[in-house]
């Protein structure tokens, strides 16, 4: 993959669809490409923050178990989510859980070429703090408006947002499931039954 390809996958508005080419060549030399099965976990709560992943296709979902044992989905991550930054930013212990909830592939940067990466291109660290900014102010709202919501319909908005995106970015087409997304709606049952707490784009994607 080069840095035109990499342009043209990821959506605009995403973290890095602002990068200058030269910036996504060297975000290419740092890092490498992985395929995801779905199911599969990309990243485990509890672990160091070791490495940060930036989706390239496929969807996951983002989630944490709480002191009662119970699990909470926090969001869902589509293309061109960056995932894990701030555990590797701090030094800490993932917060979060990152499934792979269909099949697809990422980039994965140690948190040491994640440093190198940063310092050497420094309007992408300047559009990171906007970025986790962003985050926490939808954080905010998302914990006041979403209390009362089942996971149903916040599942529902999630796919909306999504198509709205892609849509509006030429690439979804009819009969088809962009990222296997659509596929969320057929997921076994009883996978959404559970009561489930949204958080919308959490500051920590899987910290």
């Amino acid at each position: 993959m080069n840095a035109s390809e990499l342009a043209a996958i990821l959506p605009q508005g995403s973290l890095f669809s602002a990068c200058r080419a030269d910036e996504l060549a060297d975000l290419l030399a740092l890092s490498t490409r992985h395929d995801m099965k779905k199911g599969q976990t990309l990243l485990l709560q509890g672990d160091p923050g070791d490495q940060v992943l930036i989706l390239l296709s496929g969807n996951a979902k983002v989630t944490m178990v709480a002191m009662n044992g119970r699990e909470i989905t926090l969001d869902y991550a589509d293309a061109g989510a960056l995932l894990g930054e701030i555990a590797v930013l701090d030094g800490g212990e993932r917060s979060a859980s990152v499934i792979a909830l269909s099949s697809g592939s990422y980039l994965r940067l140690t948190r040491a070429a994640f440093e190198a990466f940063i310092e050497r291109q420094p309007g992408v660290a300047w559009r990171l703090l906007k970025e986790l900014a962003r985050r926490l102010r939808q954080t905010n709202s998302t914990v006041e408006s979403d209390r009362a919501f089942s996971s149903g319909p916040r599942l529902a908005r999630f796919l909306q947002r999504l198509m709205l995106s892609e849509t509006a970015t030429g690439r979804l087409q009819a009969g088809s499931e962009p990222g296997g997304t659509r596929g969320l709606c057929r997921n076994e049952p009883g996978e959404y039954q559970s009561p489930v707490i949204s958080l919308g784009r959490c500051g920590d994607h899987c910290s």
